[in-house]
This record gives C-alpha cells, sequence and structure tokens, in this order.
C-alpha cells in the first residue's frame, strides 16, 4: 500500500484538546482504512483483517507541524434558529429573553442575550428529540493543537494466508464502499493506494519493493510486526480490537524496526 498525502496524522494518544501524530502509520488506523474501503460498519466484528500481519516503511517521513486552534470564542448575535432547534439552549436563555440583560449561558457574563455566542461544541443526538444538538453552551473558547506529519510518503504491507482475502482488500483500496483518510478526515490519500498483491513474506517483500518516486533515503527505516519476545522487538498497542464508538478498544502486539536498503523486482504502476 502506498499511503501519501501532503499531510497525514496517526495519533496514538489523540484525545480532547491534543491530537498527536506518530512518526509513521499505526496498524490500527491502517486496518480502519480497510475495513472503511471494504464497507465494513465500525460496530462490525474485524474477523481476519485483526489477524493480518502488518509492516510499514517510512520512503519519505516527513515533516511534523504543529496546528493551534481557538474554537467558540466572539461575541455574535444568539440566532433564532438556535433556539428552535436546541431546547436546553432555549430554556437557559428564557430568563435572558424576558429581561433582556444579566448573565446567561456559561461562565462568562452577557449584557444581553443579543450579544451572546458560542460555537456549537460536544455535538450529539438528542436522546429524546434525536436532533443534534451542542452539549457544551459555554462562551469560553476551545484551545487545541493537533500535530501532523506534512508531506510523507510510507509503504505499508499486509500478510495472510488467504491470498482471496488480500485479492479483496487490494480490490478495495482503489475501489471503496466509504471514504478514505490517513489517520484524521482532514487528510485524504493522494493517487493510488494499492501497489498489489505478491507472494512472500512482508520482509521480502519490502526488501524487494521499489522505493516510492520522491523517497528521501535510499535505506529507508521498516517496522516489521513480530511475534511476542522476540529479541529486540518493542512493544506497541496499536492492534485493532474493535472499532465500536461505544467501547472502542486496542491491545498490544510486537514489532521489531530495522533499516533496509530495498533490491526492487517489485516496481509500482501508480497515479501520484
Amino acid at each position: 500500500m502506498r499511503l501519501a498525502s501532503p499531510l497525514q496524522s496517526w495519533g496514538a494518544l489523540a484525545r480532547f484538546d491534543r491530537r498527536d501524530t506518530q512518526p509513521r502509520p499505526t496498524k490500527s488506523a491502517v486496518i480502519g482504512l480497510i475495513a472503511a474501503a471494504l464497507g465494513y460498519d465500525r460496530t462490525q466484528d474485524l474477523g481476519p483483517l485483526a489477524d493480518l500481519r502488518f509492516a510499514t516503511r517510512a520512503d519519505r517521513p516527513g515533516t511534523a507541524v504543529r496546528d493551534f486552534h481557538v474554537v467558540g470564542g466572539g461575541t455574535y448575535p444568539l440566532r433564532p434558529r438556535d433556539l428552535i432547534t436546541d431546547h436546553r439552549r432555549a430554556a437557559k436563555a428564557a430568563t435572558a429573553l424576558e429581561q433582556a440583560t444579566g448573565p446567561t449561558f456559561g461562565h462568562l457574563p452577557a449584557t444581553a442575550v443579543a450579544k451572546w455566542y458560542g460555537a456549537p461544541k460536544e455535538i450529539a443526538p438528542d436522546p429524546n428529540l434525536g436532533a443534534l444538538v451542542a452539549g457544551n453552551t459555554t462562551r469560553d473558547a476551545i484551545m487545541s493543537t493537533r500535530w501532523y506529519l506534512a508531506d510523507a510518503a510510507f509503504v505499508a504491507a499486509l500478510e495472510h494466508p488467504d491470498r482471496e482475502l488480500l485479492d479483496r482488500i487490494s480490490y478495495a483500496l482503489e475501489h471503496p464502499a466509504r471514504l478514505l483518510w490517513l489517520g484524521r478526515k482532514s487528510c485524504p490519500p493522494t493517487g493510488s493506494i494499492s501497489g498489489g498483491v505478491h507472494p512472500g513474506t512482508l520482509e521480502t517483500v519490502l526488501s524487494t519493493t521499489a522505493l516510492l518516486p520522491g523517497a528521501t533515503t535510499e535505506q529507508p527505516w521498516a517496522w516489521i510486526e513480530t511475534a511476542p519476545g522476540t529479541p529486540g522487538a518493542g512493544q506497541t498497542r496499536d492492534q485493532p480490537v474493535t472499532f465500536h464508538p461505544e467501547h472502542r478498544a486496542h491491545a498490544p502486539r510486537w514489532e521489531t524496526r530495522t533499516r533496509l536498503t530495498p533490491v526492487p523486482t517489485i516496481e509500482w504502476d501508480i497515479i501520484p
């Protein structure tokens, strides 16, 4: 698989107001990308996808970039539609609407409801109405930091004894049932993804696959999944167990890091 894009983000601890990125694709993210290509629902059992052996090679590691966000500050009019579509906001505004003055909506005082504004935050379906409503209606701005890899390109490889499964994955990556992205929804992949199905182990295929166009090194680092306890292997916790939105879970796995000097017998036939 060719994973290239102007921006990628492979978070391992990406929660709340800080979204990190690993220096290479995580197994969880790549399996999630494949599941999306095959049309899996998030609640669906991963089945044989969880058994895929995984490796990645950093042909162009890219540059880490930091994106700082401030969301939801300011003083702008409260729109009538905000009161119509969100019953909780309407209830909080009731007193201020009658008095046209006084504190309302969160920690900061507002002299009049007409000057109050808060960008919708923590949006989710209302359990009674089903309509999307904001769970956080404060005026306080939310600050967040998000990290990306800019101008990176990786080769990811998957190993499994079932050739038919690999063929289905390869086809789905070029004819996806759902939208695909490289770690975050703001990072769509560029050009072709699938590099085809080839006989051999992860080690032999990565060692005989040509470097991607624009590679910055002739000896890229590779991270290759291996058996627990393998000498020199390290543990990482990105083995997907379930992508269910209410109880997403990951397990540990083992991998080795090594430099490869590819001697290509497998060439790329891609749209960059």
